[in-house]
């Protein structure tokens, strides 16, 4: 199939020469895969420019040159499917999917049934626009960002950059600090910021090379963090310390069930905003159903088996009904060390050295979870403005792994529980962004066809922004009026179990209001500018 390509100023960020559908047609391309607007690789690096010229060093060591540009069909040749499935396989096949399920004991006081099926069921539902909006690379060969402006426009999606970009970092400086807690725990002489600088550096490298390598990276990793899990899963229950802990009836377990759910649902569905970045180089003739598969079964396994793990591993942490003192080995580490305790309370009694292996090799596991993180922060900075996109990608996954150090060192001794319950607060953001996202496509471009992937650099083309960014603050208004967390009860999530924690409800209400909001107001919109 001949592919139809046109001058480009990156630089400047804008289409030189257009196509006409008649020709695209006459080439043999279906409607959904025109390829005006695409972007050759080649353009990268023609010219003297200080941009040129760092493109064709970055060439020289096959890394990825290709920041928010769409690919043309004849770049994109990653053909093997199963990367996709093995790509959120890796990302989730980590401790801090397991620290997740831990939740529910340490935190939500839960019994072991209700918790277990309150992971299978919002995994379920929180996975699903991950998968959805996946299938939207090979289409379109658009990142996740990029694809946004369909939704927001060109000025709304800024916003939306912005949020995933606080994201990216955020969660990345979370998750290091967890991985040097597991170092930690291993070698006590090993200071915390060793730590955080050991993983970082390794998944920078990962993740400096690109969307190739980063693929490559997740296709195995998660082989060696799946044994060890095994080896914990057939540790413990070998050792009889699991306990069926009974569900609990009332407004109270009413209000943890609810919360707990919100931390598996924020966990699931938050690589959304990536989903498209890692099916860009498929080409448009994989079929949706079979990339949604891939995607569904790569990210639904890791995340149950890790997280019903933890949640069980949990169960045998006691602690004294009236001093609420740890009673217990399992209670004890987790106490002292976090989750590199509680695994160590399961691994180091029996293995000895190898057991600090293993917890070796899990807090590595961190690398495959960050890596989508440091990827996509580059893209999400270049949606920010022309000159944002005139600095290559990887110069901004370096400058990323910059700033999420500077927060994590520090953050590891002096501020670790008030950085996790910042990210958990605006995590609510991706059910505003689902809101928005999926009426838009589902009620006012009615599917795939109502796409016109020409315009994704054209904002007098785009939608408007206005309904998105009004919908948007409804969005936060609901979140607001049904969060339940360690900084603030909203007053509907106040109604919810126990008055002093309350039920969150935040992501639903915020699902709800920006859906309902955006219908509305979209509808006003495209009936004023047409567009």
């Amino acid at each position: 199939m001949g592919t139809i390509k046109n001058d480009y100023d990156v630089e400047g960020y804008s289409p030189t020469d257009t196509e006409h559908a008649g020709k695209l047609i006459s080439s043999g391309l279906p409607v959904y895969a025109d390829e005006t607007g695409a972007v050759p690789g080649e353009s990268f690096t023609s010219g003297n420019s200080l941009y040129a010229r760092t493109q064709r060093f970055a060439g020289k060591w096959s890394i990825e040159q290709r920041g928010i540009e769409r690919v043309p069909e004849d770049e994109r040749t990653d053909t093997n499917l199963a990367k996709v499935g093995t790509m959120w396989l890796a990302a989730n096949m980590v401790v801090s999917s397991f620290a997740i399920g831990v939740l529910a004991v340490h935190v939500f006081q839960l019994g072991f049934v209700d918790a277990l099926l309150t992971i299978l069921f919002i995994n379920l539902l929180g996975i699903t626009p991950v998968c959805f909006f996946s299938t939207f690379g090979p289409v379109f060969g658009l990142r996740q960002m990029v694809l946004s402006r369909f939704y927001f426009g060109w000025y709304g999606t800024k916003i939306i950059a912005i949020f995933n970009i606080l994201a990216c970092v955020g969660w990345s400086s979370v998750n290091v600090i967890v991985g040097a807690q597991l170092l930690h725990a291993v070698n006590n002489d090993l200071p915390g910021f060793a730590g955080v600088v050991i993983i970082a550096a390794a998944t920078f490298l990962v993740t400096l090379f690109g969307y190739k390598v980063v693929h490559y990276y997740e296709f195995y990793s998660w082989i060696p963090s799946f044994i060890i899990f095994l080896i914990v899963l057939g540790e413990f229950a070998h050792s009889g310390a699991f306990v069926n802990i009974p569900m609990k009836v009332g407004n109270s377990e009413a209000g943890s069930v609810l919360s707990f759910a919100s931390s598996v649902f924020g966990f699931a569905t938050g690589w959304t905003s990536y989903a498209a970045d890692y099916t860009v180089y498929q080409p448009h003739t994989v079929s949706r159903v079979k990339a949604f598969a891939w995607t569904w079964a790569g990210l639904i396994f890791p995340l149950l088996f890790t997280e019903m793990l933890g949640l069980a591993v949990a169960t045998a942490m006691t602690y004294d009904a009236v001093t609420f003192q740890p009673t217990n080995d399992y209670s004890r580490l987790y106490e002292s060390s976090h989750i590199g305790g509680l695994l160590a309370a399961v691994l180091f009694p029996p293995f000895g050295r190898f057991g600090q292996f293993c917890l070796v090799v899990l807090a590595l596991s961190i690398i495959a979870n960050n890596c989508p993180n440091m990827y996509s922060v580059g893209l999400s900075l270049q949606v920010l403005g022309r000159w944002t996109q005139a600095v290559p990608r990887f110069i901004w996954t370096f400058v990323g792994t910059l700033v999420y150090c500077a927060i994590a060192i520090p953050g590891y001794t002096h501020f670790e529980s008030v950085l996790e319950n910042f990210m958990l607060v605006i995590g609510y953001w991706l059910a505003i962004y689902e809101g928005i996202a999926l009426p838009e496509h589902f009620i006012f471009k009615k599917g795939i066809q109502g796409y016109d992937p020409a315009i994704y650099t054209t904002a007098h083309l785009l939608p408007p922004g206005i309904a998105a960014t009004a919908a948007f603050c409804f969005g936060v208004f609901g979140a607001v009026m049904g969060m339940a967390q360690v900084w603030f009860i909203g007053p509907i999530g106040k109604h919810i179990g126990t008055p002093e924690y309350g039920g969150d409800i935040g992501f639903p209400l915020a699902f709800c209001f920006a859906f309902v909001s955006y219908c509305a107001l979209r509808a006003v919109e495209k009936s004023k500018f047409g567009r």
